[in-house]
């Protein structure tokens, strides 16, 4: 933006080093009087014809101003007290009267390194989630030519130069975000059509049971035994208060899905602000790089499930036993943590027994995150 090269500002700042104060101003004078091998020196060794060359290039630029002595050296006069008199070297007074333009000039800098920055975060999570996305289409047999899908996640990611710019980053971004929509409105879109398949009777049931927050449409639906008839598929659904009473009533021992059920009921529920607050990686992965609501939250539990290795089935138990809203915010939790887990998959699986037990609270590990997130500690998510 000077229109100088880094080697020319390794030059103009070696010369500051030679203005005996720390801030500049007039009343302490504003030439600087170095022979080229004393600027050597402070220069890590740069040859004196280098130096000259970059001297006419901060000269030309405007920042230095050349203040010649009859013979050409540099120089200063003193009187018999000490005192400075004259000197003859290069002026620092551009610097001074351009100040607030060089600030303003590096500021532009240090925002678009932070916005190319920003930017280069959002590509990497959006290319890890839809090579995941394809990955587990292909691990579930999901309908559709996912080889070509991926030969033009390929295509889309090898255009990208080694060093692109910002514009060329939001353009792949852009396509890649594209993508990432029409893959998880096609896993979707097969999801529904699966669940809406069967008789009239089970529609009906799915019908009443049906929950706009509910996890069926983001991951498989639980597997049924085969000979099970359709009440007791519906009773398998019902509310786990209901069910805990109608089992009290006929003094029949709680089966394994009652049982869960009951850990889902006594499994407490927090806010979805606190939830993010303490997790606020989850964020990244929601639609369009937000969360709004539970519905988004759990959605990008399930990228976030497929991303760090942990099986569909134990995501299911998870969500069965804890319940749906719990099971996507221990998700965020493992996120979160994700550094300090050695496998994902095996610590829900023990969080979803323990929780199963009744020995699980999800409070203690939300609070903990929460503190450790919280804007006072000066941590960004």
């Amino acid at each position: 933006m000077l229109g100088i090269t880094d080697r020319a500002l390794a030059i103009l700042n070696a010369l500051l080093s030679f203005y005996p104060k720390g801030e500049l101003s007039e009343d302490n004078g504003l030439i600087v009087f170095p022979s080229n091998a004393q600027l050597s020196l402070r220069a890590h060794g740069m040859a004196e014809q280098t130096i000259r060359r970059h001297l006419a290039s901060l000269i030309e630029a405007g920042l230095l101003i050349r203040k010649d002595s009859p013979n050409g050296k540099r120089y200063a006069r003193k009187e018999q007290g000490g005192e400075l008199r004259e000197a003859f070297g290069f002026s620092l007074a551009p610097l001074l009267v351009r100040a607030e333009e060089i600030e303003r000039l590096a500021a532009e800098v240090v925002a678009d390194r932070l916005h190319l920055q920003r930017l280069r975060e959002r590509l990497t999570l959006c290319r890890r989630d839809v090579a995941k996305l394809i990955e587990m289409a292909l691990e579930e047999g999901a309908a559709g030519d996912w080889s070509a899908v991926h030969l033009h996640f390929r295509n889309v990611v090898e255009q990208l130069p080694r060093s692109p710019s910002a514009r060329q980053i939001t353009a792949t971004l852009d396509e890649l975000e594209m993508l990432r929509e029409e893959i998880v409105n096609q896993l979707e879109m097969q999801v529904k059509t699966h669940n809406s398949g069967g008789n009239a009777q089970q529609s009906e049931r799915h019908i009443q049971n049906s929950n706009p927050q509910s996890i069926t449409e983001l991951e498989p639906s639980f597997e049924t035994k085969q000979d099970a008839t359709a009440d007791d598929r519906s009773a398998g659904r019902a509310d786990p208060i209901a069910r805990l009473q109608k089992d009290e009533g006929t003094n029949e021992p709680v089966s394994g899905g009652h049982a869960a059920s009951a850990a889902n009921a006594a499994l407490k529920s927090f806010p979805l602000g606190l939830v993010l607050q303490a997790c606020p990686e989850i964020a990244a992965y929601g639609p369009q790089g937000a969360i709004g609501t539970w519905r988004d939250l759990m959605a990008a539990a399930v990228v976030v499930r497929s991303m760090l290795g942990v099986s569909p089935s134990a995501y299911e138990q998870a969500c069965e036993i804890m319940g749906a809203e719990n099971a996507a915010t221990v998700m965020a939790c493992v996120l979160e943590r994700a550094g300090h887990i050695n496998s994902a998959g095996g610590y829900l699986r023990d969080l979803t027994r323990r929780a199963e037990k009744g020995e699980f609270a999800i409070g203690p590990m939300l609070m903990a995150l929460a503190r450790t997130n919280s804007p006072i500690r000066g941590k960004t998510g």
